[in-house]
């Protein structure tokens, strides 16, 4: 699933892969997903993209968005964004096709759920895309202690697990399930521990996790359990996720795996205490 670390690498990709190129079709829905979901109305994707020249991509939280004229392509979270060379077969299976003029494409196919499409500038009421653009990033200086601790100190947090705070509501957009299990790890602490119960020291020591964590995944391209624009795994090397059937790599206790919140949690039950 990408996330913040991989919505950096991806974007960088796309600027050094199609920057500049002109778009010759754009094909939506071509393979049905009941979980694929499109933004904007792909009828009109043809008459947003087709003849337009590609200008330069961005990510914010979990998104990823290339400027196309005055329009703009949204991938996010779940969908898996490839690029393709002239002389490459496309995926007999997607959700959105890109062709351009040389011959090469990007496509988006989707496994689980994910969204992607094209809108018009300032012509998409999202609120995942407006809240992933109007909070800053966890690698961005506006990131900082007093923000951080305006999120823990929030109405209500005190009573939320530390997975609950960090990688749901859109809290910290980017920041989901995935990349949390080793920023806790590297906290040393549990996913379930209370927000109300972490002193000042502690406070900062996740603060410090999340913005050290994410800043090592984005500059080695994204986690190795994700694959990048090129179809090749990312190289940061998780310490906890679905990949990971090995002892701590600090005290050497078997890593447990529990369902909590919707979803599977990771830790080692010696190193990070609830």
């Amino acid at each position: 699933m990408m996330e913040l670390p991989e919505a950096v690498t991806i974007a960088a990709q796309l600027d050094r892969t199609i920057l500049g190129k002109r778009i010759a079709s754009v094909t939506a829905g071509h393979t049905p997903h009941k979980f694929a979901w499109f933004y904007g109305d792909p009828k009109s994707y043809g008459t947003l993209l087709v003849g337009k020249t590609v200008g330069k991509a961005g990510s914010f939280g979990g998104m990823v968005e290339i400027k196309v004229g005055a329009a703009s392509v949204l991938f996010a979270e779940g969908a898996a964004v490839r690029f393709h060379s002239k002389s490459e077969p496309r995926p007999a299976k997607h959700q959105f096709l890109v062709e351009f003029h040389d011959g090469s494409a990007v496509s988006a196919s989707v496994q689980m759920y994910g969204g992607m499409g094209a809108f018009l500038d300032n012509n998409f009421d999202n609120p995942y895309y407006k809240i992933a653009k109007e909070k800053p990033s966890p690698l961005s200086a506006a990131f900082d202690t007093a923000y951080f601790h305006r999120i823990v100190g929030a109405e209500g947090a005190g009573k939320l697990s530390l997975k609950a705070l960090l990688a749901t509501e859109q809290r910290i957009p980017g920041l989901g399930n995935g990349v949390l299990q080793d920023i806790l790890f590297n906290a040393r602490m549990h996913p379930k521990k209370k927000v109300g119960t972490l002193s000042d020291r502690e406070e900062r020591l996740l603060f410090d996790s999340v913005k050290a964590t994410l800043s090592a995944m984005a500059t080695q391209g994204g986690r190795d359990t994700e694959l990048d624009l090129f179809g090749r795994p990312g190289g940061y090397k998780t310490l906890l996720s679905k990949s990971t059937g090995k002892p701590c790599p600090v005290c050497g206790t078997l890593i447990k795996k529990e369902a909590h919140l919707g979803g599977a949690i990771y830790f080692c039950a010696k190193c990070q205490r609830v």
